[in-house]
């Protein structure tokens, strides 16, 4: 019986090599990415509800004026989105707002987790009442919103600022 260990193959060592480069890859760098990622897709889609203010930090579009409630917002929330409990006037100042503030908020990394949280209840009400079978896309936004509230934002946020103030 040989109890001498062979030495590890080179596939071995490089696959070893690869999986300990990726876990020191920072979680400020995954949570920064994932709060630009997550506040982009809700702050694009409150766009759409929204005239008079139109910003899109990618493309660099800015025409800042006071935002308002465009007219197709309600008629899609009392045609396509009917959201239960709320009237669609309700529904569409709700989505609008939450889809500007919450967004904000998580880019600049202050109450991080609480807005992840909103945002995961608003995901939630469109998967079960307004797009179900989009299940793959939110199931993303959800694992999003869930490494934030359970890992936070990160240093680059100014709740790790509140924090350090703190301690």
């Amino acid at each position: 019986m040989n109890t001498h260990s062979a030495p590890p193959s080179l596939l071995r060592r490089w696959l070893e090599g690869a999986i300990g480069l990726m876990q020191r890859i920072p979680h400020s760098l995954i949570a920064f990415v994932a709060r630009f990622s997550i506040a982009a897709v809700f702050w694009k889609s409150g766009q759409t509800k929204v005239e008079g203010l139109a910003i899109d930090l990618v493309s660099g579009t800015f025409e800042p004026g006071i935002p308002h409630l465009a007219d197709s917002a309600v008629y899609l929330f009392s045609t396509e989105y009917k959201v239960p409990l709320l009237s669609p006037e309700v529904a569409a100042h709700a989505a609008a707002f939450s889809e500007h503030f919450f967004p904000v908020l998580i880019l600049l990394g202050f109450a991080t987790r609480f807005s992840a949280l909103a945002l995961l209840g608003m995901t939630l009400t469109i998967q079960l009442f307004v797009y179900p079978d989009a299940y793959p896309t939110h199931g993303t936004w959800a694992a999003i919103l869930l490494y934030l509230m359970a890992r936070g934002p990160g240093v680059l946020s100014i709740d790790h600022l509140i924090v350090r103030r703190f301690r």
